[in-house]
């Protein structure tokens, strides 16, 4: 039997190799040879969610040439591993947007607006009657409290909520004693150069001619990294040239007032007034209200480059 590699996006975060060991043990037990996967290192906060509930950072791949994948927390091939083209993508599980992947047969693809791909697959394992211990189920919980910033998220959805707490239940664990807990290890992206904080979270997208990059980041006190504002444009704007984007942004997010400050270099920088409504004041705004790069800072971007089509 074939292995099927089960992996997420670059520079993985929680939601996505929680749902890679997750959703590859649950297609273990339907009989498949799938493999938890993952492109890039692990951030502290997924090391901290591994290390406490036992289980090993899945396999480190960086080329998926000739292999057979099942994606899952995103579907860009911008994204995505490397060699994705000449692999085989047999299922997509995400919550994102569509971001115009293309395959050469028809394949299974579930994308659900819920607030983190763990909702999902802890969807499928209660429903489907499928076994779910104890530590499976912790990390699908860290998965959703990371991605749903303990649910206090715009993206955090009913079906969110109920599936945290049906968790919360399964693994002995207290939703807010563990978001605290998580919440700090995010704050040590403050300790990171430049570079690493924008990149420790960086998206790509492609609108039509135009690609954006945005980097995200939350904080309990961000104001730290805003101090860096000047080291940190200067950053950016190597970031955006190395990577031949037209616009590059930086989210950071305060995730108790779930406000942002957003740092953006850009080819043309009205682009983002006529997105946000807000102007930059020295490459920076602040935006109120504004925590989610999925659903407030790419659908704009979609909209205002002609892709219309909302971040779900």
């Amino acid at each position: 039997m074939r292995k099927v590699y089960v992996i997420g996006h670059k520079r993985p975060d929680v939601d996505s190799i929680v749902s890679a060991i997750a959703y590859a043990e649950y297609k273990r037990m339907r009989g498949w040879n799938a493999v938890a996967s993952r492109t890039g290192d692990v951030d502290p906060e997924t090391n901290y969610v591994l290390e406490r509930f036992g289980f090993e950072a899945p396999l480190l791949l960086n080329e998926a040439r000739g292999r057979a994948l099942i994606l899952v927390d995103h579907n860009e091939v911008a994204q995505a591993v490397e060699g994705l083209e000449e692999a085989e993508v047999l299922e997509i599980v995400d919550h994102h947007r569509l971001g115009g992947l293309v395959t050469a047969e028809p394949i299974f693809v579930h994308i659900e607006p819920t607030g983190s791909t763990s909702t999902i697959i802890a969807d499928w394992y209660l429903r489907g009657g499928i076994k779910l211990s104890e530590e499976i189920a912790a990390i699908l919980l860290c998965g959703i409290i990371s991605d749903t910033i303990v649910l206090r998220a715009p993206t955090c959805t009913e079906k969110d909520r109920c599936m945290a707490r049906r968790l919360a239940e399964l693994s002995g664990l207290d939703i807010e004693e563990l978001g605290k807990e998580m919440l700090e290890l995010k704050s040590l992206k403050g300790e990171r150069s430049p570079r690493e904080v924008i990149l420790s979270d960086f998206k790509e997208y492609t609108f039509g001619s135009v690609r954006v990059g945005i980097g995200h980041v939350e904080m309990l006190r961000p104001e730290k990294l805003v101090n860096m504002r000047s080291s940190l444009l200067t950053e950016l704007k190597h970031i955006k040239e190395e990577k031949g984007l037209s616009m590059a942004l930086l989210m950071l997010t305060d995730v108790l007032k779930l406000d942002s400050y957003v740092f953006c270099v850009a080819d043309d920088p009205s682009w983002f007034e006529r997105a946000y409504g807000v102007k930059l004041r020295g490459g920076m705004a602040y935006m109120r209200g504004v925590s989610s790069r999925k659903k407030q800072l790419v659908p704009p971007l979609a909209r205002l480059f002609g892709f219309g089509i909302s971040s779900s």
